[in-house]
């Protein structure tokens, strides 16, 4: 699917296949498991729900993509690495759901998943009150390739990016997302992935912020001199991340 805007209609039709599991306990206290049918196969994911939670109040929504070790089918793996043991290890610093899809194989990026990381987002939005303006998508590994893609293709649904030492080609992902908020992440040690990948895009969005008057400060990033592959721990451990993601409200016509 390419970088067309979705309709109402589209994801009124994404929302009817996006089905209610029983609610299960998942691998941390306050995640539940649901079922996710795209294209007559059920997925299932986790959703972290705050334990204040409240439908009298609009909340906001972090979407967390996860990396290749995280991949399966059993809806809990994606929960136990990266932003998941961050947000148990300090729930209060997190008021927000957290939308954590699964992808089953890492032969596959997390674009050829892009139906099921959308239905996932419209499931959850039909079902508890999500602030519409605050969706924020953040990813690590091929999960921050998938952050930077299908926020590329859908700029008009977030409200900000977090890529976690993601991959790209930044002619096609910068012209995208330049006018999003961006904090990008990466180990400058990393063998897996190359930190210039990140550096490039960050360089290249900046130039075209800059370009249109934008403030520089929306496009972050943060490089941790003796981080190998394992970036995730000490972005998602930023004492600022949680109110970043959170403090950022789309612009924008709702979808």
């Amino acid at each position: 699917m390419g970088p067309k805007l979705r309709t109402r209609a589209a994801w009124a039709a994404l929302a009817v296949v996006a089905g209610l599991a029983a609610p299960a306990v998942g691998a941390a206290t306050g995640i539940i498991t649901r079922e996710v049918t795209v294209d007559g196969t059920a997925h299932r994911v986790a959703l972290r729900v705050p334990d204040d939670y409240d439908p009298s109040r609009a909340w906001p929504l972090i979407v967390f993509l996860h990396g290749s070790g995280e991949c399966g089918v059993d809806g809990v793996r994606q929960t136990q690495t990266g932003l998941g043991p961050a947000v148990a290890a300090r729930p209060d610093n997190w008021p927000c759901l957290v939308l954590m899809p699964q992808k089953p194989t890492d032969a596959e990026e997390w674009e050829e998943h892009e139906d099921l990381v959308l239905a996932a987002i419209a499931d959850v939005r039909a079902s508890w009150r999500i602030d519409p303006d605050r969706i924020a998508l953040t990813g690590m590994s091929q999960g921050g390739h998938g952050t930077w893609l299908i926020g590329a293709r859908h700029p008009e649904l977030f409200s900000c990016l977090a890529p976690v030492c993601g991959y790209g080609r930044a002619r096609t992902i910068a012209p995208r997302v330049a006018a999003l908020p961006v904090w990008a992440f990466h180990g400058l040690r990393d063998d897996v992935v190359d930190p210039a990948e990140t550096t490039a895009i960050i360089q290249e969005i900046r130039r075209l912020r800059s370009a249109a008057g934008l403030p520089a400060e929306d496009a972050r990033m943060t490089l941790y001199p003796n981080a190998n592959h394992n970036s995730w721990d000490a972005a998602y451990g930023e004492p600022g991340l949680p109110g970043w993601l959170l403090g950022h409200q789309r612009a924008g016509e709702t979808p």
